[in-house]
């Protein structure tokens, strides 16, 4: 049996898919109020705040996969205490925790990230990741979990990706509206695919020389916005509007709109290159196909234009 605690969200959802079609179809998704992907799935409402309903939920697992995602407000109240929990009960049944992770707590400059980049978190959200993360190497570390810690930078993707990348910019353009670009339209960002996010993890789950060990998941070459801009006018076939947005009418939003507040954190990482380096991955697995941001912006776009 294989587990996915926040089977829900767009990483869950394309998880399940993975998992099925190269690995298992004994697969159990788990939510508050869980949703089907394949007809074979088993399905199970647990409230992760909740011990032994959390053990419940693994219980008879093999591998456990952690993609539980929560609103902002909620995660300085809610995200530890449902860790803690997952990493107890997972110990309990004798499990293996896959445990998805962001760059929250990777330094906000230039600095190219690499498995090894030291968590200096600045801000809340930052330092409760940073948490979570050492929660889970420490019970690692200790022998007590066997487990791996996998690592993604910003999403983007089809469906219904929530990303600021998606919702500020490709979601925009897919509708022929004007595209928000954040801070820079000439720094680097790494941007992961979501479905090789998904792909990746079940991979690493199902390997048993990976865990023990932190991964960053695979992405294609760094691009700036403009890159990103030009492509998506290439596949559209036509031009796109854009407008960059300064710190400052952020800094001002944020007074106004919880919302920006919220992402406020994250912003001064869009003010430098942001490169995320995965060829640790990508040299244990050479086979693994990547899927190109050309290819991506191109699925993004089927969505709603026949290209």
């Amino acid at each position: 049996m294989q587990t996915i605690l926040g089977s829900n969200g767009q990483i869950g959802q394309e998880l399940a898919k993975a998992l099925y079609a190269e690995y298992t179809h004994d697969i159990r998704l788990v939510s508050r109020r869980p949703h089907q992907v394949q007809a074979s799935d088993e399905l199970v409402a647990a409230d992760l705040l909740q011990y032994n309903q959390t053990l419940q939920a693994i219980s008879g697992s093999d591998i456990v996969y952690f993609t539980v995602g929560l609103p902002y407000a909620l995660w300085d109240t809610q995200f530890k205490p449902i860790l803690k929990n997952v990493i107890k009960a997972t110990q309990a049944v004798g499990a293996k925790l896959v445990y998805f992770d962001n760059t929250y707590m990777y330094p906000k400059d230039d600095t190219v990230q690499v498995e090894s980049t030291p968590i200096e978190p600045v801000g809340p959200k930052s330092t409760i990741r940073a948490q979570m993360t050492e929660m889970v190497l420490a019970a690692l570390e200790s022998g007590a979990l066997e487990g791996v810690i996998v690592r993604a930078p910003e999403f983007y993707g089809p469906g219904e990706t929530q990303s600021i990348t998606n919702t500020m910019l490709l979601d925009p353009i897919k509708g022929g509206n004007r595209g928000t670009i954040p801070i820079s339209q000439t720094t680097l960002r790494t941007l992961i695919w979501t479905p090789d996010a998904s792909r990746a993890m079940a991979l690493i789950g199902n390997t048993p020389a990976a865990y023990g060990q932190t991964w960053h998941l695979p992405t294609a070459p760094s691009l700036s916005y403009r890159e990103i801009v030009q492509k998506s006018e290439q596949i559209l076939k036509h031009n796109v509007k854009t407008i960059t947005v300064p710190m400052w009418v952020f800094k001002v939003g944020s007074w106004f709109n919880p919302q920006i507040k919220n992402m406020s954190e994250l912003l001064p990482r869009y003010k430098y290159d942001n490169v995320f380096n995965s060829n640790k991955f990508q040299t244990a697995f050479p086979d693994f196909e990547i899927t190109t941001v050309d290819q991506g912006l191109a699925q993004i776009f089927n969505e709603t234009h026949n290209i």
